[in-house]
C-alpha cells in the first residue's frame, strides 16, 4: 500500500528487515532443536544465534543472481556466521521458512486488527449509547418506512462488526499453523520434534498435513474474513454518507477548521472520509478472489499462489488498518442533527404511520385487504400535497365507522416504535 492509506505499526510487519528477522529465528529455533536432537552440534546452534546477522541489501544483490530469495538469505547468513553455517536449513525446504514466516506475518497483523475493531466497536458503543432513543425516519429502498432511532442504527453496525471481530479471532487461529517438514512434506530429512519446537517458539500450532506447503484454503478463509470486515466498513460509510446528503443531514462526518472540500466550491462540506472508506473497502475485497483461486496448486506444491500473497497480504492488512482506524475516528467525531431526523420523520405529513393505522383497521374489523385499499388510497392523496395523513384519514368515512378519534390518534404515538428499544440494546450490548 502507498503510505497515504498506511499506519507505520502495520507497514513494520512487512518491512523486508522484519521478514528476514522471522525467516533468522525460524532458522534458528530449527538449529536449537536438531543440537538438541543430536543431529548438529550444540555449538553450531549456538553460533547461528550469536553470530547470526544479514544485510537486506546483500541478500537482493545474491538473489540477483541466484534468482531464489530463500537461497539468497542463507547466502548472507553464512557469510557471518562461517563455518557452521552448513548445519543450517539441515532436511528443510523453501516453503517451510516462507509459509510459517507468513503465518507469523497474519498472526501479528490480526492482533493489530483485533486491536483496531475494539476501538471502533468502543466510539460505536459510545454513540449508539448516546443516541438511544434518538429518534429518526428508517428507510427502505432508501423510501420513508417507519420511525427508528439513530442508536439503533449504530447498534446494528456494532453488532456487524463484533461478529467480524469474532471471525477474525477464528482466522487468526487457523492460519496460524507451522510447517517444517521438508520436501514434500514427509519429514523424511527432518524429524516432526523440530516442527514442534518451531512452532511453540513462534507462538504457532503445528500443521497436520503441510505437504511441503500450509494448504491455502486456511488462507482463503482468513483473506475472506478480512473481505467480510471491509464490507460492514463500506456498509457503515455508505449510510453516512447517505445521512450527509444535503436534503438530508441528519448526520455528517465533521469538518475541521481550515478544511476545504472544493477547489471550485467554498460552500462544499462532502464526506471524503467515508468515500474514502468505500474505495479502501473494495480493495481489500478484492483479494477474496485470488485467495481463494490460490487453494487450487499442482500436486504436493507449486508457487502459483506466492506472487498473489506477496501482493494480498500486505496491502490488504494495511489497508484495512487504517480504515478500521479512520472509521473509529469518524464515528467518534461525527456530527448528529436530531433536529433535522425530526424535520425528515415530519416530511410525509405522517405517512410512517400508515402500518399502524392498517393494523388498527384489521383488528377494529375490517378485512385486510379492504384495510390496506383504503390505507393506501388516502396515503396516494398524501404524496399528492392533498394534506396531512391524518387529517385526511379522520374524514374517511369508513375510518370513522371502525377507529373513533382517540384510537386514530394512537396510530400517530411515536412511542410504538421505541418501546423495544431497551430490549434491542440489552440483546446487543447486555453481555458487556
Amino acid at each position: 500500500m502507498i503510505p497515504r492509506y498506511s499506519r507505520p505499526e502495520m507497514v513494520r510487519i512487512w518491512e523486508p528487515e522484519q521478514r528476514f528477522r522471522i525467516w533468522f529465528e525460524i532458522e534458528a529455533h530449527a538449529c536449537d532443536a536438531q543440537a538438541k536432537l543430536g543431529v548438529i552440534p550444540k555449538s553450531a546452534a549456538k553460533a547461528v544465534w550469536e553470530h547470526g546477522a544479514f544485510e537486506v541489501a546483500r541478500i537482493d544483490e545474491i538473489e540477483r543472481e541466484t534468482r531464489h530469495d530463500v537461497i539468497a538469505f542463507l547466502t548472507n547468513l553464512a557469510e557471518h556466521v562461517g563455518e557452521d553455517a552448513r548445519f543450517v536449513h539441515q532436511g528443510m525446504t523453501s516453503s517451510d521458512v516462507l509459509d510459517t514466516c507468513l503465518a507469523v506475518q497474519l498472526s501479528r497483523a490480526s492482533d493489530l486488527l483485533l486491536a483496531d475493531m475494539d476501538a471502533l466497536l468502543a466510539a460505536l458503543r459510545k454513540r449508539a449509547i448516546e443516541h438511544k432513543n434518538t429518534l429518526c425516519v428508517g428507510r427502505s429502498h432508501g423510501i420513508h418506512a417507519e420511525p427508528t432511532t439513530f442508536g439503533l442504527k449504530l447498534a446494528s453496525h456494532y453488532a456487524a462488526f463484533r461478529r467480524g471481530r469474532e471471525r477474525l479471532e477464528r482466522a487468526r487461529a487457523e492460519i496460524a499453523t507451522c510447517a517444517i517438514s521438508g520436501a514434500v512434506g514427509t519429514f523424511a530429512n527432518i524429524d516432526p520434534r523440530v516442527e514442534k519446537h518451531v512452532a511453540d517458539k513462534m507462538g504457532l500450532a503445528v500443521e497436520p498435513v503441510s505437504t511441503q506447503v500450509i494448504p491455502r484454503d486456511r488462507h482463503a478463509a482468513y483473506f475472506a474474513t478480512l473481505g467480510t470486515i471491509a464490507a460492514s466498513v463500506e456498509n457503515l460509510a455508505t449510510e453516512i454518507r447517505h445521512l450527509q446528503r444535503s436534503e438530508v443531514r441528519e448526520a455528517e462526518e465533521y469538518f475541521a477548521p481550515g478544511q476545504k472540500g472544493s477547489s471550485a466550491m467554498p460552500h462544499k462540506r462532502n464526506p471524503v472520509l467515508s468515500e474514502n472508506l468505500t474505495g479502501l473497502a473494495r480493495i481489500v475485497r478484492a483479494a477474496v478472489a485470488p485467495a481463494l483461486e490460490n487453494v487450487t496448486l499442482w500436486h504436493e506444491r507449486d508457487i502459483s499462489h506466492s506472487s498473489v500473497e506477496r501482493v494480498i497480504a500486505p496491502d490488504t492488512t494495511i489497508a484495512l488498518d487504517f480504515a478500521l482506524a479512520r472509521l473509529a475516528g469518524v464515528i467518534e467525531n461525527l456530527l448528529v442533527y436530531p433536529e433535522a431526523m425530526r424535520r425528515n420523520l415530519d416530511q410525509l405529513g405522517g405517512l410512517i404511520h400508515s402500518q399502524a393505522v392498517l393494523l388498527a383497521l384489521t383488528q377494529a374489523g375490517l378485512g385486510r385487504e379492504a384495510a390496506y385499499a383504503l390505507v393506501q388510497r388516502v396515503a396516494m392523496r398524501v404524496w399528492a400535497g392533498e394534506g396531512k395523513f391524518l387529517d385526511l384519514l379522520a374524514g374517511e368515512a369508513e375510518v370513522k365507522e371502525h377507529l373513533d378519534p382517540k384510537a386514530l390518534a394512537a396510530c400517530f404515538d411515536e412511542a410504538r416504535h421505541t418501546k423495544h428499544v431497551a430490549t434491542i440494546f440489552d440483546r446487543v450490548f447486555g453481555d458487556e
